[in-house]
């Protein structure tokens, strides 16, 4: 039998995860938390919302922030949405993860480092350290990023395969001012259901699609219901054009049937039961323009 935490002995506060677009900031995420809660694609700008989860220890409870992948190229709406979540998710944080790739420091790393308060520790989190080809680069590389700023700590780490995880924890925990939980044990996130549900569907969206389907769409709930353990979900996925509602049901409906399908599966695995899953497509020309429709589908 687990023993629950001792609440005069913990440690709490928010730890935001930042950096440029495609850095393994959702897939960090996950591994620290012990479950899939934010999307992961190998496309840059899968992650397009502020999302919280929550890893509680005996001696500790990490609140993450997952933030969008800083936008300098693109200025629509949908972007400057993100955006505006990158940085209200810096002001509230007490702790910031910067998240970089080994061996690969460019001008978008420093835009994002240069937005990083001044007054928050910030430990450099250099990723990816398993596809690094020439190992013996790492120090230098660590040496030359540790000249930008005077960083909390730095850890190479690879997210995807679990390195380094438990000593990133270690060095983040020293910098948590809260005293007691702020968020009870069995929590993981402060998101809905409704919420992740149409974010596993994005998901497969972008994993399926991989680079035939442009950034222009999205997924809308447009009813939840809950029916003892089992749950109903109708969804939209709202696409920019007409050919590209073509490309996501693709050849007699399979690649629509294939996203709903695994979207469903990883839905029940989440929820601990059945999900009647139903998806279809339409299309809303610049709904990424159209701040109405993002502040209804989330968007902050």
């Amino acid at each position: 039998m687990d023993t629950p935490p001792d609440n005069e002995k913990i440690r709490s506060g928010y730890v935001a995860i930042v950096g440029r677009p495609n850095v393994g900031k959702s897939t960090l995420l996950n591994h620290l938390i012990g479950e899939k809660i934010s999307i992961v694609s190998r496309k840059a700008q899968t992650t397009r919302h502020r999302i919280t989860g929550i890893l509680t220890q005996d001696d500790a409870q990490f609140v993450f922030v997952d933030t969008p992948g800083f936008q300098t190229q693109h200025t629509n709406a949908l972007n400057r949405a993100m955006n505006r979540g990158v940085t209200q998710a810096l002001a509230d944080v007490d702790v910031v993860l910067f998240v970089i790739e080994a061996g690969r420091f460019d001008a978008k790393d420093q835009k994002v480092l240069d937005l990083l308060p001044k007054d928050r520790p910030v430990i450099l989190v250099v990723n990816k350290v398993d596809k690094l080809e020439d190992k013996g680069r790492l120090l230098p590389f660590l040496a030359q990023i540790a000249e930008k700023r005077n960083f909390a700590a730095l850890l190479p780490v690879s997210a995807a395969k679990g390195r380094q995880l438990d000593e990133l924890l270690t060095e983040t925990r020293k910098h948590l001012p809260n005293p007691g939980l702020m968020f009870s044990e069995d929590e993981i996130t402060d998101r809905s259901e409704r919420f992740l549900a149409a974010e596993y569907i994005r998901e497969k969206l972008f994993r399926l699609l991989g680079d035939e389907l442009p950034y222009a769409a999205t997924v809308e709930i447009e009813k939840f219901e809950v029916e003892g353990r089992l749950r109903r979900i109708y969804a939209a996925i709202v696409v920019d054009r007409p050919g590209h509602k073509a490309i996501v049901i693709g050849k007699g409906g399979a690649t629509l049937k294939r996203i709903s399908t695994e979207a469903r599966q990883d839905m029940e695995r989440l929820f601990d039961g059945k999900v009647y899953l139903e998806v279809w497509v339409k299309v809303k020309s610049g709904w990424a323009d159209d701040d109405r429709l993002l502040r209804s589908l989330g968007y902050e």
